[in-house]
């Protein structure tokens, strides 16, 4: 999946937002990462808030898979309402969550 300069966070961005979201467009359906594994996978180890601030930016509508990132409990992040549409969206995807967790075993994607 390519992203669109419409889809960068940045407007023209840099160079961490254009890996990050790079990595992000690669996340295939029914499938999650971490926030640290896709700063890990961009080139940026140890930067999981990076990945998180670069998510937060995306605009509202984008076509990148941001539901398909988690934290490395397997829990979800982010606060109502966005948890509860992430939830749905990896539901569709066939991701099940048990008591609010991802089983990453399972579901966590590794190119």
């Amino acid at each position: 999946m390519n992203f669109s300069v419409g889809d960068n966070a940045l407007n023209g961005g840099n160079d961490a937002t254009t890996r990050i979201c790079s990595v992000l467009a690669e996340i295939p359906r029914g499938y999650v990462i971490t926030y640290g594994d896709l700063a890990e996978m961009a080139g940026y180890p140890r930067a999981a808030r990076l990945a998180g601030q670069t998510l937060r930016k995306l605009p509202r509508g984008t076509k990148l898979p941001w539901h398909r990132v988690i934290n490395a409990q397997g829990r979800i992040s982010l606060p109502e309402p966005a948890s509860q549409r992430q939830i749905e969206r990896l539901q569709k995807e066939g991701i099940t969550l048990l008591n609010g967790r991802v089983d990453l075993k399972k579901y966590r994607w590794s190119p």
